[in-house]
Order: C-alpha cells, then structure tokens, then sequence
C-alpha cells in the first residue's frame, strides 16, 4: 500500500503561521498536522505501507528541513519516502501527476490539511472508496451521491438542491491508483480545467464512465484546519481524544513554580510555567516560558514566551516574545509583543 500526500499549498487561510511554515507542519496537539493524518491513515489501513510520496511546493519554502521531517515520518512507517515538487499551483489532479512514477498499485491520497478519526475495513468489491462525512449544511461542501446498492454515482460540488449529507473529505483510496494516473493524464492531455485548474474529480468521473464501482468510507470524525479559529478548535478536540485514549500528554520535564495545569493539555519538554493556570484544551509546544499568565484554549508553538497573559482561542507561533492582556490572539512566528 501508498499513501499520497499532496501539500503544496502555502496555506493563505492559516495566516500569519504559515508565512514561515507550511501547513501541513503546524503542530496540533504536539504533533504536525501531516504526521497525524499520515500515521491515522496508517493505522486504519492496517496493512505495510511501502512508499508515502509527498508533492511539495518549491524549495525556497518547503525546504531540506521540511524534507527531512517527512522522510523521518515514512521511515517510522517502515515505508520509502519520495518527494516531488509542483512548482505552480495548477488544481488537485495536476498535484497528483506530479507524483505519477509512484502511481501504480493500491494507494490512498490524502490532502494534508485535514485531521480525522476513523475505524473501518476497506470494501473489497469497490475499485475505489472515497471517504465522507455526514454534515447538517451539505450545500457548503462537495457530496456524493449514492445508488440503492450504495455505490456512488456522481459528485456534486457544493449543491444548491439537497442531493446528499455526505460531504467529501479530501481521502481517497484506490485499489489500483493507475486507473486515475491513466485518467487524469487524459485530463491533462485534453485540457480539461475547472476553475483554471486540474482537478482529481474530473480524474474520479471519468473512472466512474468506465464502470469502476466507487463505494463510500466512514470517518467518525473530520476536522479542518483551514484558519486559526478552526485549527484552534481541531486542537482542542484533538487534546480530548488523546486524552480519552489514555495517552501521556504532559512531558516529564517540564518544571512547575507555583502553576497548574488542567488536562487536557500537550505539554512540550523544557516549558516552564511560573505563577500559571494553563487548561484545560492547550498545547505549548517544546521550550516555552509562561509566567504570570492564564491560557486556556489555545495552540503555542515552540520556544516562545509568555508573560502577564489572559489568553483564551490564541494561537501563536514559534520564538514569539508576547507581554499583554488580549485575549484571543493569533501571532506568527517571531514576533515581539512588549
């Protein structure tokens, strides 16, 4: 099995954070977004991952320290890692062309600003499955329709008649991922666009016109992180399920003067926390200094300092110096608030 990983977006919704980092490697819950998706994916396959290729930006801002992370990330799957760049933004299925020589055999291709839960065997009689999630406003989203024996049979983007509550997420596995190399080369030769773009549903129909079976997957959870209120909120909800599956959030060294810390929290090594309430629903990530503050709610990347702070909904990027009472903040990465 492969996983695909399409992440070169520079992420605009998510600024100032992704300024200086790309999306996919802004921590949630201590751990980057492309991480947790990647190992998630992994962990619902439940079979060997062979290869994870990652189709990247260019190399000014997805750099060798990006490259080696994500090499570090299949190397714990025990699998290859490939990197291959877009160099222009040109749509979702010209995002997946550029990883065509890793296109062969069953895969999954995951976009990486998502995060999500999940627990389900892979349908053996489907050529494909898309995964989806149930919603309440289903006009905001791309759906799928489904036949009587639930195979789906069209995708509709964002329909302004109900057609269906089921709401594409952007995870998609193949039983042989050359039928749509095959396809989208076909999109690309005859230049196909929608919006000024290739894109991976055009890829999608044209399999469906040739008679292969696409059947729906389940997640139990999906969360965005699109923009800092919702990346907020993923982490939050992030810090629970983690907490609920009983795992060691808070690192053995961090040293506690006069503080307290309300689970759930990620805490990084090395924080100091002095003359501090932090909880519950934050991660402070490895190195930060809290003093005479209050944080709940809230993300904080690594190596930044905090002082007489009140901060609920904050997110705040790495090495920032921060002294002041507002409350819900977003700062990027080294920025000096004095």
């Amino acid at each position: 099995m492969k996983i695909i990983v399409p992440m070169a977006g520079r992420g605009s919704r998510l600024r100032p954070h992704t300024l200086t980092v790309p999306k996919p490697l802004i921590p949630v819950a201590g751990k980057s977004i492309v991480h947790r998706l990647v190992e998630d994916i992994a962990k619902i396959l439940k079979q060997p991952i062979e290869e994870v290729a990652f189709i990247l930006g260019d190399e000014a801002f997805f750099g060798d320290d990006v490259v080696s992370s994500l090499q570090d990330l299949a190397k714990g799957l025990g699998a290859k890692a490939s990197i291959y760049r877009q160099d222009l933004p040109l749509g979702t299925g010209h995002a997946i062309m550029c990883a065509k020589d890793s296109l062969s055999g069953p895969a999954v291709i995951a976009y990486a600003d998502t995060l999500i839960r999940a627990d389900f065997e892979l349908d053996p009689a489907a050529d494909s499955v898309i995964w989806v999630k149930q919603v309440d406003q289903p006009e905001a989203f791309g759906v799928v329709k489904l036949n009587g024996n639930n195979e789906i049979t069209e995708l509709v983007e964002k329909p302004k008649e109900f057609v269906s509550d089921l709401a594409v997420i952007g995870i998609y596995y193949f039983k042989e991922v050359g039928d749509l190399k095959k396809e989208l080369q076909g999109v690309l030769d005859n230049n196909i666009q929608n919006g000024g773009e290739y894109q991976i549903n055009d890829g999608i129909k044209a399999m469906m016109a040739n008679g292969k079976i696409f059947k729906t997957g389940s997640v139990d959870e999906w969360m965005d992180c699109g923009n800092k209120d919702v990346t907020v909120e993923t982490n939050t909800r992030m810090l629970g399920f983690l907490h609920n599956d009983g795992e060691h959030l808070v690192d053995y060294n961090v040293t506690l003067e006069n503080s307290t810390i309300i689970p759930p929290c990620y805490i990084g090594e090395n924080v100091v926390l002095k003359n501090a309430t932090v909880g519950p629903n934050v991660s402070l990530g490895k190195g930060c200094h809290v003093t005479d503050s209050s944080i709940k709610n809230s993300l904080v990347q690594t190596y930044s300092q905090i002082k007489n702070a009140d901060l609920d909904n904050a997110m705040i990027g790495n090495h920032v110096s921060y002294d002041g009472k507002f409350k819900s903040i977003s700062i990027g990465d080294y920025s000096v608030f004095e």
